[in-house]
């Protein structure tokens, strides 16, 4: 059981990193389809970075409570972000920065 839950959650953080991410940048989620009429709001990217981040801290979250790591899916500088919890406009605008990133590749 402990090996599934802990396979099941980091597939669960996977997706919700790949939310958040598709969120940054803009592009179609499943926020879209909930809240049409939003679209035209000029808050919406707004609140859909803010509803996939709260998603991330939520299984993040779950996974300090079971005892799973998740800090493996991020970078240094992502986990310093998500520990911190606030979604400040850093976050926002350096959630890519890869300078310090062992996989970045010149």
């Amino acid at each position: 059981m402990g090996k599934f839950s802990s396979d099941y959650l980091h597939s669960k953080l996977s997706d919700a990193k790949v939310h958040f991410e598709r969120a940054l940048d803009c592009k179609h989620t499943e926020f879209d389809d909930l809240y049409p009429y939003m679209i035209e709001h000029p808050q919406f990217f707004w609140y859909k970075r803010y509803v996939a981040w709260s998603e991330l801290l939520t299984i993040v979250k779950l996974c300090g409570e079971l005892e799973v790591d998740w800090h493996e899916m991020f970078t240094e500088k992502q986990a310093e972000y998500i520990t911190s919890r606030v979604m400040s406009s850093r976050v926002l605008d350096e959630w890519y920065e890869t300078n310090d990133s062992k996989e970045h590749v010149g």
